[in-house]
């Protein structure tokens, strides 16, 4: 998985756009931040990931994510790009969409 396939599985649902975050490239739902790209190390920040299902994921797929000291304390996960099977990172970006996006937004897809 790339970035641009990052992009363009995120851009099908409304109100996502690209933008910058931290001065990398990310993709936001009506301002808020859905996912960034952290380009040194091509992994993907990921929000609204509790810690104990963070916690589940590293254990289970410590290839694809985890996590740094900074983010302990936040509901988030870290996912190496080019490791992260499509489907799983999907399911996340809903998750994280779907908290987000307008009623009527919810309502169109």
């Amino acid at each position: 998985m790339r970035w641009s396939d990052v992009v363009e599985l995120a851009l099908q649902w409304p109100e996502v756009s690209e933008s910058v975050s931290y001065g990398e490239p990310s993709l936001k739902t009506r301002k808020r931040l859905l996912a960034r790209h952290r380009m040194d190390d091509d992994s993907l920040v990921l929000l609204d990931v509790p810690v104990g299902e963070r916690d589940h994921l590293i254990e289970i797929m410590p290839e694809v994510f985890f996590i740094e000291p900074h983010y302990l304390s936040h509901d988030i996960v870290l996912a190496k790009l080019a490791n992260i099977p499509s489907d799983v990172l999907e399911r996340l970006l809903v998750r994280r969409w779907r908290s987000s996006a307008s009623k009527r937004a919810l309502k169109e897809n």
